[in-house]
């Protein structure tokens, strides 16, 4: 639909067009005293009441001026103008006689009319055609000859939609306009408004269409990295799945790495955690190796020193021996002894460097300051090496160990508040604490065995103790001494042996503890059964027995004692 005049549509006629109104299109409807669509400079008319004559045509010329000799193209018309000009004179003369009396506007008249018509000179001329401006004084305005014109109205049979200008692509600086772009429609020629520009309705469109197309060129580059990755990704997952596995031989090479395994980590996840340290050649290699593997499901977590190409078989045979895993586990109640052996085992250290260390350095490893408050501690750090798993490092080294150890001791030491506890428990201070939980894990075999154990080292110690009159006599300190784990020792050796720890021969705590603890000992030893006992025996090596009395206690020893006669006959 153009902007103006009536197309195909049902827009109404701009009010403003100067022929709103003429919809007949017979061009004999147009206002009166209106330059007419052919460019000629008179106008078909006839009147509806007079009647037609044969030689009379009704044509009334609206101007008798002369062309200028400025029009000479216009000449040869302008002398037929003249001719029926006098023409025309000569009928109105003969109008102002009265009408024919009895005559009426019948068939014969109508025949004369036609010929009439047939006779217009000016018939065949284009009633459309574009009209020169007028030149000559008295003439009707052109009203489409202006610049600012509406452009004459087109007839039925020749209106269509003008296409809408191209217009040169302009190159996309940005995706958005920048501010302050002008929005203004800008006029095109003939009068019409041409689309909008940039900012207008059509440049708007053409942007549109410009961001549409790169928004969909940003998708599809988006669209394509997604699924490439993901390509490459399920790509290496379904070779390592179903491909033909790649697999190195032998033991490896001699770079080793050290290859830590996450806890809870499945062998598939072990698998590509090597196959990245580059120890096997895939993880499916790995994988098959250990479900081949009777213990291959067993693998710790932790860092092991593996070698570079090695055969999956090669790497799970190493990784289920727990000796080769590279970490140092202090069990319950060990010794301070055995941990200093362990962690010159592991680093690959000389016998006696890790127990050197924590005696020369043991003030600098992190201590808490009541640690040090019996000078005649044997070991400093006895009591301080926390229960744990420890995994090494490339870089780890003694004195790192002992430190993290310490710390992870102090740690657990705050955290279950036995300085508080001490005074509740009529201890002198948190070292003694830790002393009797050493001495409740040495003892014990479990966690009912640990509460009961702390009963009776309570209950040896009170001043009211006449049975063993404040001694402790527990094995285990006499064996701390002498570096040793013996169930059978000569007992008068053991109680005439003079040592601030042998509770055999002196009253009371040994000045430190002779084990690290674990947390299942210092539970029990914060929170003692209260049941009254005040001895133990374990008379076949794994059931602990406590009694109340000592007659109790006699003849659980006489049982104990029978029954190791028996394994020395052989019995």
């Amino acid at each position: 639909m153009t902007d103006y005049g009536r197309g195909h549509g049902s827009e109404p006629w701009n009010p403003q067009d100067p022929l709103y109104g003429d919809q007949g299109w017979t061009a004999h409807q147009t206002q009166q005293g209106q330059v007419p669509y052919g460019g000629d400079p008179q106008q078909q008319y006839q009147h509806p009441l007079e009647p037609q004559h044969q030689d009379l045509q009704y044509q009334q010329p609206q101007y008798q001026q002369e062309y200028p000799a400025q029009y000479p193209q216009q000449q040869p018309q302008y002398a037929e103008q003249q001719a029926y000009a006098a023409q025309h004179a000569q009928g109105q003369q003969q109008l102002q006689q009265p009408p024919y009396e009895g005559q009426g506007w019948d068939g014969g008249h109508e025949q004369q009319y036609m010929a009439a018509v047939q006779t217009d000179p000016y018939a065949g001329a284009d009633p459309y055609a574009q009209q020169s401006a007028g030149a000559y004084p008295g003439e009707a305005p052109d009203l489409y000859a202006t610049p600012d014109a509406f452009p004459p109205p087109q007839p039925p049979n020749q209106r269509h939609l003008e296409p809408e200008p191209a217009e040169a692509e302009e190159p996309e600086e940005s995706l958005l306009p920048a501010d302050g772009e002008d929005d203004a429609e800008e006029p095109a020629p003939g009068g019409r408004r041409a689309g909008r520009g940039k900012g207008g309705k059509a440049g708007k469109k053409k942007q549109q269409k410009k961001r549409s197309g790169t928004a969909c060129l940003i998708a599809a580059v988006v669209i394509l990295g997604v699924v490439g990755g993901g390509g490459y990704y399920g790509y290496g997952y379904l070779k390592d799945r179903f491909g033909a596995t790649e697999d190195f031989a032998g033991e490896g090479t001699d770079e080793t790495v050290d290859v830590e395994i996450p806890k809870n980590a499945g062998l598939g996840q072990m698998g590509r955690i090597l196959k990245e340290a580059g120890v096997v050649a895939s993880a499916q290699a790995f994988v098959d190796a250990a479900n081949a593997n009777p213990k291959g499901k067993s693998i710790q977590p932790g860092i092991y020193p593996l070698k570079k190409k090695m055969s999956g078989t090669a790497a799970v045979a190493l990784m289920i021996d727990p000796s080769k895993l590279a970490v140092i586990t202090v069990p319950e109640g060990m010794r301070n002894a055995d941990v200093y052996k362990a962690i010159d085992k592991k680093l690959g250290k000389p016998d006696g460097t890790t127990r050197e260390i924590a005696q020369r350095e043991s003030k600098n490893l992190g201590l808490p300051a009541w640690a040090a408050s019996n000078p005649k501690v044997m070991d400093p750090l006895e009591g301080f090496l926390y229960p744990m798993r420890y995994d090494l490092k490339k870089d780890s080294t003694p004195e790192s160990l002992l430190k993290q150890m310490v710390k992870n001791a102090s740690d657990k030491y705050a955290e279950l508040g036995i300085e508080a506890k001490a005074k509740e428990l009529n201890l002198e201070n948190p070292l003694q604490v830790v002393t009797v939980a050493s001495l409740v894990n040495a003892e014990g075999k479990n966690h009912d065995d640990f509460r009961k154990m702390a009963e009776v080292v309570y209950n040896r110690l009170k001043k009211t103790n006449d049975v063993t009159n404040q001694r402790l006599q527990f094995d285990s300190t006499y064996n701390y001494v002498k570096g040793q784990s013996e169930i059978n020792f000569n007992l008068k050796e053991a109680q005439a042996f003079d040592h601030p720890y042998n509770t055999h021969f002196v009253k009371g705590l040994p000045p430190g503890p002779i084990d690290n603890p674990g947390l299942d000992a210092l539970t029990a030893t914060l929170n003692p059964d209260h049941g009254g006992w005040m001895f133990f025996v374990s008379v076949d090596g794994n059931k602990t027995t406590f009694t109340k009395t000592y007659d109790e206690h006699l003849k659980l020893v006489a049982e104990f004692q029978e029954r190791q006669a028996q394994k020395k006959n052989g019995g």
